[in-house]
């Protein structure tokens, strides 16, 4: 999620909030019934799965969601925020509840969503959580807990604090990548038996840096950890510059290399996707894998749409070199535009 202070504009400036507390959304999303509901997903999340179904995440009012079972067939999902938490005027004043490129990971049986609460063009921001024993709307168990920020960044920091990508290692320890543009990307541990910080003063690493980078995905993968990130201009339809990177390392906190052998901290990426056909600038990538299975998701802008920000699904293989290959396209197809 673009934020930098040499950035284009996201979204509209927001004007400026009543209140300090929590307030209604002004502009809830609806929930459609029709399938195929793969447009307007910008900064989706990693799939996670609920019973039968897969679940998505992304930019919107409240966080939007959407479900699917067969990864081709989607429907929006109720939003995860009907009211905007009241710290958020507190971090971002004049926030309408428009919140950025969540992520979500399910660890000790309740789901873990991260988002981020920012202004276009500062650093001011905040990465939140918010917690539920299920994705399922139509549990008795359902509801979204706010827990509050986890990691934050002021005027004075080099760093900007959105874009969050949430991994458990090897080890069973947690940790979250995240970033945007000023001093890249950064990484930092959080505690699995709260999904906050281990510490308020806990060490951040620096993992990753480019002039245009953010969109930091952090991946378990067959030998190594994998760290994908974005280079370019997102956000300007058909003219977004976007493409996916990756690096890789036998430690979570790097250093992360490509493949020949350049740290991601000094320019390095070994080129994943970029524009191709009708999928332009595709973006914020992050992969699900069930042991069995192991899905790509990011988003693109759809040349056959004017440019919408659209979901792709793929199927993620391995070459015999270990590093990753975005392959069979699941969603959209030809007959699911």
């Amino acid at each position: 999620m673009l934020a930098a202070s040499s950035a284009p504009a996201r979204t509209a400036a927001l004007p400026p909030s009543q209140s300090g507390q929590a307030s209604v959304l002004t502009n809830p999303p609806a929930t459609p019934t029709t399938t195929n509901n793969l447009t307007r997903v910008h900064d989706p999340s990693s799939l996670v799965r609920c019973g039968d179904e897969y679940w998505c995440f992304s930019t919107g009012v409240g966080v939007l969601s959407r479900r699917s079972k067969d990864q081709v067939h989607w429907t929006a999902g109720p939003p995860v925020f009907p009211t905007i938490p009241s710290w958020v005027q507190e971090v971002a004043p004049g926030h309408k509840g428009h919140f950025w490129a969540p992520d979500v990971i399910r660890l000790r049986n309740r789901y873990l969503l991260y988002y981020s609460v920012s202004t276009w063009g500062k650093n001011t921001s905040a990465i939140a959580l918010a917690i539920n024993p299920t994705l399922n709307p139509d549990d008795a168990r359902f509801h979204w807990t706010d827990e509050g920020i986890v990691v934050r960044s002021r005027a004075t920091n080099d760093f900007n604090a959105i874009d969050p990508s949430v991994c458990l290692d090897r080890d069973g320890r947690l940790w979250l990548a995240f970033g945007s543009f000023w001093s890249g990307i950064k990484m930092v541990e959080l505690d699995p038996a709260t999904g906050k910080r281990t510490a308020e003063d806990s060490p951040i690493f620096a993992v990753a840096n480019y002039p245009q980078i953010e969109a930091p995905a952090l991946v378990v993968g067959p030998e190594y950890y994998y760290l994908f990130i974005n280079w370019g201009w997102c956000c300007r339809g058909l003219e977004s510059t976007y493409s996916i990177l990756v690096g890789r390392s036998r430690q979570i906190t790097g250093p992360f290399l490509d493949a020949e052998g350049r740290d991601l901290l000094d320019g390095g990426g070994y080129p994943l996707l970029e524009s191709a056909g009708r999928f332009v600038g595709p973006g914020h990538a992050a992969v699900f894998s069930d042991g069995t299975l192991s899905l790509l998701s990011y988003h693109f802008y759809d040349g056959q749409r004017r440019g919408a920000p659209t979901l792709a699904v793929r199927r993620l293989s391995w070459d015999t070199n270990n590093w990753p290959m975005a392959g069979e396209m699941i969603s959209p197809t030809a007959g699911n535009p």
